[in-house]
This record gives structure tokens, C-alpha cells and sequence, in this order.
């Protein structure tokens, strides 16, 4: 019970901080608040409309309709609408027709759901395929199955789609282009902050295998950061299609190509740093043979990787509307001075011993493919 009381208060905190976030500014839990309001109010102009003034005999389909239509973004309320129409109106007809032909609800059900339910696999549909299934369900199961009904039943199901999408499309349309920027640099700065303290560790000679595992643990979820920034792109590209608010111009620059060289810097920094974070923790395995770098070559390349942080920061700063350009240059120049002089340390202490060489030439590949993207992309 102590566990299951822990874990409510967890969410009561969670739900009351996320309520305060809204309220203070711009945020993600405002946008969804906003969308949880407007999905109300879709549903409710659908039934006033259906349901109270022209009584329809079908009207809870307009405000269900309605309701689900308001989408994270105008576009995918637009493409899931009409995916949603077409597959109410196939299951609607599939189900009309077999019940008027069978008089038999539990017949009419075990041929018309098979078929519905294997339209609603079909790629054209999308997500939506499930509607052919239910709008076959709503026919089959409210009393005598008719032509009118089923009409009025697709009628009230055009009238929710287009009173979801009006709403979703006309009153404060969403935008994702703040929490695309956020998460980039979020991204950015993981990065960052794995590259200094591996920095840290190497220049102070204090790492051991339980710290380098946790430096590389961070390596590696550093790609599933990268891949979120890569979906929040392509939301914010969807959110700007169809979108009124989009062509006005935006508080935030638009997710352009600077949003996908960011990308691909930021693809490289998490390929290359759990490689860099791999061969440290090898180094740091005393199960394994792979030799730790010498106090001055691990000195020597804690500085390219302390360069190499700085950069991504300035890169990540310039291609979000910072005025940094040119200390981006001076940090890039700095970066391949550093690479140069590293380069020449290993040359000059590698040994014959080949697990040596395997780990110092690993970590030379590493560096010369972060600092040539660096370069590439920012010099």
C-alpha cells in the first residue's frame, strides 16, 4: 500500500507541476491543454448542432467524429478524416447491404466483420482501418438495420469530421517549433556534457570501469535523444502544412536545413562518442587486454574532446539564431590544432604491442571522423 500511496503522489506532483508549466508560458503542456479544450468544444458544437437543433436520429456519431479529429497537427486531421470517412462509409455499406439481405444480426455479423476487419488492414486506410470495423458494429447493433439510418449515419459522420477539422485548423492551429528547438539543444547539450566528463576523467587519470560503463551507458541513450529530435523535425514540418498560423511569420526560425545539419552533427557526435566511451571502457576492463593510454596521450586527447564539446555547443548555438558564428570558426580551428598535435603524440608513443595499437588507432579513427564533421559543417 506505502508503494502504491508513493506512486500516486508521484503523479499528483507530476500532474500539479505540469498544471503550474501551463499556466507560467508557452510550453508542451499548455499545447496540450489547448488541444484538449478544442477537442471539447468540437464535440460540443457537433451535438448543439446534430443533436439539439436538427435532432438527427444518429447524432452521437457528429460529436464522436468530431472529437477525434482534432489532431496533434491540421494535416493529420485533415489525411486522418478522410481516412476515417472512407472507412466508416465502406463498413457502414458492407453492413447495410449484408443486413438487408440476411435479416439476421448474428449472420449479418459473421460475415460483414471478417471482411471489414481485413479492409481495415489495408495501407490506404492507415490508422483509421478500425473505423470500417465499428461503423459495421453501430449498423448491426442499433436496431432494424435501414437505408436512411445508414445514410444519416454517414451524413453525421461528414458533419463531425468537418467541424473537427474546422476547429482544429481555425482556432489556435498547433505549432511544434519551441519543443523542436528544445530538444535539439537538449540533444546538443547531452552531448556535451558526456564528452567534458570523459574529459574530465581521462585529463585526472581517476576513471575507473564503473564510471567509464556509465559514460558509455550515456553514449549510447544519446541516440535515442537524437531520434526524438529527429521525430520533433518532422513534426514541426507537419504542424506548418495547411497550417493559417504557419504562414505568418514565427517567433522561432522555421525547421530548415540548419535543423537537418544539426541532425546529421548530432548523428555523429552519438555514433562516434559511444565509440570514444567503448574503447575507454575496454581500457578500464581489467578482464580485458586492452591497455590504458598513457597519463600524457589520455591528457592530450581529454583536450580534443573538451575542444570538440565546445564546438558542438557554439554549432548548436549558430544554427538556432545565436550570434556566434565566428567563435564557432575560432573553436573548429582550435579543434584541428588539437587533432594535429594528438595525432602526432600517438604516432610518436604507439609500440609494437598490438592491443596498443588497436586502442590508440581506434581512438585516432574516432577523432578524426568527429572533428572532420565538425569542420565540414561548421568551418
Amino acid at each position: 500500500m506505502r508503494v502504491i500511496w508513493q506512486g500516486v503522489r508521484r503523479d499528483a506532483a507530476g500532474a500539479v507541476g505540469a498544471a503550474r508549466r501551463a499556466w507560467a508560458g508557452p510550453c508542451r503542456e499548455r499545447d496540450l491543454a489547448v488541444q484538449a479544450v478544442k477537442a471539447a468544444l468540437a464535440a460540443w458544437v457537433a451535438w448543439a448542432v446534430a443533436g439539439w437543433w436538427l435532432r438527427a436520429p444518429v447524432a452521437f456519431v457528429a460529436p464522436w467524429v468530431a472529437v477525434v479529429l482534432v489532431e496533434s497537427t491540421v494535416y493529420r486531421s485533415i489525411a486522418h478524416g478522410l481516412q476515417q470517412l472512407a472507412a466508416i462509409a465502406a463498413g457502414t455499406v458492407a453492413a447495410t447491404v449484408v443486413g438487408l439481405l440476411l435479416h439476421s444480426t448474428v449472420a449479418a455479423m459473421a460475415v460483414v466483420l471478417p471482411l471489414v476487419m481485413l479492409l481495415g488492414q489495408w495501407r490506404r486506410l492507415g490508422s483509421q482501418g478500425i473505423y470500417a470495423a465499428t461503423g459495421a458494429l453501430f449498423v448491426l447493433t442499433n436496431g432494424s438495420v435501414t437505408v436512411a439510418t445508414s445514410a444519416a449515419r454517414l451524413a453525421e459522420a461528414l458533419f463531425g469530421a468537418v467541424v473537427g477539422i474546422a476547429v482544429n485548423a481555425l482556432v489556435r492551429p498547433p505549432l511544434y517549433l519551441r519543443d523542436t528547438r528544445a530538444v535539439l539543444r537538449d540533444a546538443t547539450e547531452e552531448a556535451h556534457d558526456i564528452l567534458r566528463d570523459v574529459a574530465d576523467g581521462l585529463a585526472g587519470s581517476r576513471w575507473d570501469a564503473e564510471e567509464a560503463g556509465a559514460w558509455h551507458e550515456r553514449a549510447l541513450r544519446l541516440h535515442g535523444l537524437v531520434e526524438q529530435a529527429r521525430s520533433a523535425v518532422e513534426w514541426s514540418r507537419e504542424s506548418l502544412r495547411v497550417n493559417l498560423r504557419g504562414r505568418r511569420k514565427p517567433a522561432v526560425p522555421l525547421p530548415g536545413k540548419g535543423y537537418d545539419d544539426a541532425l546529421v552533427v548530432l548523428d555523429y557526435a552519438a555514433v562516434h562518442t559511444a565509440g570514444v566511451t567503448r574503447t575507454v571502457l575496454e581500457a578500464a576492463d581489467e578482464d580485458r587486454s586492452a591497455p590504458r593510454p598513457h597519463p600524457g596521450l589520455a591528457k592530450r586527447y581529454a583536450e580534443f574532446l573538451c575542444e570538440t564539446a565546445r564546438a558542438l555547443r557554439l554549432y548548436s548555438r549558430s544554427r538556432f539564431g545565436d550570434e556566434c558564428e565566428d567563435e564557432l570558426h575560432e573553436a573548429v580551428a582550435r579543434l584541428r590544432g588539437t587533432l594535429g598535435d594528438l595525432r602526432r603524440d600517438l604516432a610518436r608513443s604507439t609500440t609494437d604491442d598490438p592491443d596498443e595499437v588497436a586502442t590508440y588507432g581506434t581512438l585516432l579513427a574516432q577523432a578524426h571522423r568527429l572533428a572532420g564533421q565538425l569542420a565540414t559543417s561548421g568551418g
